[in-house]
């Protein structure tokens, strides 16, 4: 169907004779049929080509003069006010609005007079339309004002004009786009609109000569804005392409209210999944933020500013969880597309959070999703549909479906199993490795959500994940020839959730979880290593915040984890840190240890939200925690501060709208001690807890509307730390002597992603040191990395076409040197025959520097019913071979670099409907 413009220009209507001139556009014109035999209306000279409907503008039948005002002075100038009329079907004028004014006193007389007025209506294909026209009243004085003539109407003068017609389409296949609004601007801004019909077509006529910008901007497609240029008396003729736009909410910040946390990382959905070098998966992105640090190839860990790994808490909606990827890192253990939000604080995290002192990974399941849709994605307000998404690439596959049960209920069940050994086992196997049990792993989540109002949530979830490996090594490394035999590696958790979110009243909320599950760790290496845990979680979480003003929030909450457990461990002794084995860990003689037990840490806190202006924000909080396995409570005090210069509506220096925060942060935050620094057979019963200290100041700056840039400056204070010692009979005994210190300045510019393009770079300074006493020197973290710059970016092509790349530049990692001489380069155990290292300062060495271009490519195609996305991710595009560590000879004279992986290409299709 075609519509033209409720805002389009035609032609010119002269009615002179003491007034004025009407000139304008029809508005919501639609084919109809022809006029009806007998009418008096003028006809075409010829019928209009097929496609073009037949327009015949308002003429004037009843003219009514305005009143010259008398308020106006001796002067008496002439005058001309020009109007916006609405002309109704039956001739009548409904409205009058001034367009441009005159002098006081014109504007009144005429938009009174304009209401008097009565045309003949508008025709479109023989049919009344009611539309919009300019008019202009001209006032003369009234000593030379001429008598007033009968009017007449208006005979249309001869106007030259050209047109533009086309038809929008779905890129890729000739699928035309219907009810897509068409908007042109001509040069001095005056606005043409136009519907696409079924077909995809549209035609606005009338255009003046001249260069008109064209945009495009339908729901759930990609924009287009572009120029196209009319001639008098042709038909542009134009067809525009237009890709389906992904989904891009955001899922990071949930909820209206200003963070409680100095800190708080936030990605949108199409950033998360054309990451490169991430599969798009949402997790993995964390690790191309600022402050976190590269981690050793497969390791699938998470160091944040200069922590240990275990120093790290992972959360899914609060409840704990042991791991958050895969083995290897390769991929997360829970798929992005039931994601709401992943809050990542890397330090001063509120006190709803403890246990750990370094930062907090918070995912968040979010509602499964009913939203219905139109033909090729359209969005509409339905609801009540279902959903699913299959998703297939060289490492592993998983599928989703989600939908209503019920009135208020709803699911979404999902399952993602690996296939790295149906292809990684025979390359071990022709290398010469037995190999039992390829890496293999998967995960599953199930869903059931029900809300019967808005403010109320409750969600019932069970989900886990497995990971196992198993191979048997025949040809051990010459420096541990006791690590021979069978390699086994399992681990496996599932969790039992309930969540429960209301807003009681509009000052009081309730936020709470219940959750138990299963965790199970297995890891064997020949006969002399041995580690077996199994334990029952159970957690529960609540949270009530209470609005006492509204300038102040009030949150009270509980934190109880309780772990009953068995555990089997037979491993080597451990040593004291610094002394040096006088044999290889694989022939130290092991020690046996078995215990049941329970693990009760229970914690209370509060905080409150203090927002006396909209630019001042101030939270103190406090947490206390009780940890029975050590008998220590822990009392941790904590206060961020935002204070806005500049808020969006204020004329800032550099632009309005253009925000500054200041934000700062204090807190102190405790993590009990390591199962084996604080149990009877390996550790010290009563040891105490690991304590940090984090300072940080930063400021936010919104350069443009996409453009910000964050720098933050951070200290820690690792006061103190459980740290080990040699005791009697050369028993590794632990204290809490330990100290480290923290300190890192990270900057992100980050452009935010608009139609096009998205991107950042990012850059964190940090150094990271550890001193195991007081009296002893200090030295680099194991994870210290001075120097970390990413630089990515992903930009549209069109026609479904993306592409993204990105590079990393970061500090080698760190390694202990030998320092034998060529007469000695290693000591030798006569009890095992081997040698044992020559060590130095520990981690004292640095590895080349790391650098790695990963690069993404995706293409998508829309279908009417579903759609399906093709994608290349290419991990060390160059094949960089970059060095984890070294490896030595059996002797120590001879060393070599250890590399990670080499190119890793990534081919995969996702269909979604």
């Amino acid at each position: 169907m075609l519509v033209p413009s409720k805002r389009r220009s035609l032609f010119a209507l002269s009615v002179l004779l003491f007034t004025g001139r009407g000139v304008q556009a029809a508005e919501d014109p639609a084919p109809s049929a022809p006029p009806a035999e007998g009418s008096d209306r003028p006809a075409e000279a010829a019928p209009p080509e097929a496609g073009r409907p037949s327009v015949i503008m308002p003429e004037l039948e009843s003219y009514v003069a305005p009143v010259y005002p008398e308020e106006i002075g001796p002067e008496r100038p002439r005058a001309i006010v020009r109007l916006q009329l609405t002309v109704e079907v039956d001739g009548s004028v409904s409205e009058a609005s001034v367009t441009e004014a005159s002098h006081e006193g014109f504007d009144e007389a005429a938009t009174e007079a304009a209401r008097s007025l009565k045309f003949r209506p508008a025709l479109v294909n023989g049919e009344p339309r009611k539309v919009k026209i300019g008019f202009e009243y001209q006032f003369e004085p009234p000593e030379i004002a001429q008598p007033e003539p009968e009017p007449a109407p208006a005979e249309v003068p001869a106007v030259t004009w050209g047109d533009l017609e086309g038809s929008v389409f779905l890129s890729g296949p000739d699928t035309p786009l219907p009810g897509v609004d068409v908007l042109v601007i001509d040069p001095v801004g005056n606005q043409y609109t136009a519907v696409t019909d079924e077909e995809g077509r549209f035609r606005i006529e009338g255009l003046s000569p001249g260069v008109y910008r064209v945009q495009i901007q339908p729901d759930g497609f990609e924009s287009y804005q572009g120029d196209e240029s009319i001639t008098a008396g042709e038909a542009t003729a134009v067809t525009y392409r237009l890709a389906p736009q992904a989904a891009e909410n955001e899922i990071i910040v949930r909820g209206e209210r200003p963070p409680r946390e100095v800190t708080k990382r936030t990605l949108q959905r199409r950033e998360i999944e054309r990451i490169p070098g991430t599969s798009g998966d949402a997790l993995r992105s964390i690790q191309s933020l600022p402050g976190v640090a590269r981690p050793p190839a497969l390791a699938g860990l998470l160091i944040v500013r200069g922590s240990a790994p275990q120093d790290t808490g992972y959360f899914v909606d609060g409840t704990s969880v042991p791991l958050i990827y895969h083995f290897g890192g390769l991929s997360s253990v829970i798929p992005t597309e039931l994601l709401d939000r992943i809050d990542f604080y890397p330090g001063n995290f509120s006190v709803r959070y403890g246990r750990v002192m370094g930062g907090i990974v918070d995912a968040g399941f979010r509602s499964p999703n009913t939203d219905c849709y139109g033909p090729y994605g359209a969005p509409t307000e339905r609801k009540g549909c279902f959903h699913g998404m299959a998703q297939v690439d060289l490492i592993d596959a998983r599928i989703l479906v989600q939908g209503p049960i019920a009135k208020n209920w709803t699911f979404a069940v999902a399952g993602r199993r690996s296939y790295i050994d149906t292809w990684l086992k025979p390359v071990l196997e022709s290398a010469g490795a037995s190999v039992t049990s390829a890496p293999v792993y998967y995960d599953y989540q199930v869903l059931v959500d029900y809300s019967s109002e808005p403010g109320e949530r409750l969600s019932l979830r069970f989900y886990g994940s497995d990971d196992r490996f198993e191979t048997i090594i025949t040809n051990p490394a010459a420096s541990e020839p006791g690590f021979g035999g069978n390699l086994r590696y399992a681990t496996a958790f599932s969790r039992v959730q309930a969540l429960y979110q209301k807003d009681l009243t509009d000052r009081v909320s309730i936020d709470a979880q219940l959750s138990v599950g299963t965790e199970s760790l297995d890891f064997g290496l020949g006969g002399n290593i041995r580690f077996d845990l199994r334990s029952i979680p159970v957690y529960l979480r609540s949270e009530i915040g209470y609005k006492i003003h509204r300038t102040l929030r009030a949150n009270l909450g509980l934190d109880f984890s309780l772990s009953p457990y068995d555990i089997f461990v037979r491993v080597p002794p451990p040593l004291p840190r610094g002394q040096t084995a006088d044999q290889p860990l694989s022939t130290r003689p092991s020690i046996e240890s078995s215990d049941s037990g329970a693990v009760f840490r229970p914690a209370w806190y509060a905080d409150l939200e203090w927002q006396p202006t909209a630019r001042f924000r101030f939270v103190p909080g406090l947490r206390v925690d009780f940890s029975r396995d050590s008998g220590q409570t822990d009392v941790s005090p904590r206060v961020t501060a935002r204070y806005s210069l500049f808020l969006p509506e204020d004329d800032a220096p550099w632009g309005k709208g253009r925000t500054t925060v200041l934000k700062a942060g204090v807190g102190r935050f405790a993590q009990p001690p390591q199962f084996q620094e604080s149990s009877p057979q390996f550790g010290t019963p009563g040891v105490g807890s690991n304590f940090a200290y984090h300072y940080s100041l930063g400021v936010e700056q919104g350069l443009t509307d996409h453009l910000d840039l964050t720098v933050e400056g951070y200290y820690k204070d690792l006061n103190p730390l459980v740290s080990s010692a040699s005791g009697e009979n050369n028993k590794v005994i632990y204290d809490t002597e330990g100290r480290g210190q923290v300190v890192g300045l990270e900057t992100w510019l980050k452009y935010r992603a608009d139609e096009r393009f998205f991107g950042w770079v990012s850059y964190t300074l940090s150094e990271s040191l550890r001193q195991d006493r007081p009296d002893q020197e200090k030295y680099r973290f194991q994870y210290d990395q001075t120097h970390n710059l990413i630089l990515l970016g992903s930009y549209r092509l069109g026609r479904g076409w993306e592409i993204g790349a990105r590079f990393r530049v970061v500090s080698g990692q760190l390694a202990t040197p030998t320092v034998g001489r060529p007469a000695l380069p290693a000591i030798f155990a006569g009890d095992s025959g081997t040698y044992v290292a020559i060590e130095g300062p520990r981690y004292s060495e640095r590895l080349p520097l790391f650098h790695q271009v990963d690069v993404r490519i995706d293409k998508r195609w829309q279908f009417r019913d579903f759609r399906l996305n093709a994608y290349l991710d290419v991990q060390n595009v160059y094949n960089n071979a970059a060095v984890e560590s070294y490896v030595y000879g059996f002797d120590y004279s001879q060393k070599a670099y250890n590399t990670g992986l080499p190119i890793l290409p990534s081919l995969g299709l996702r269909g979604e409907f």
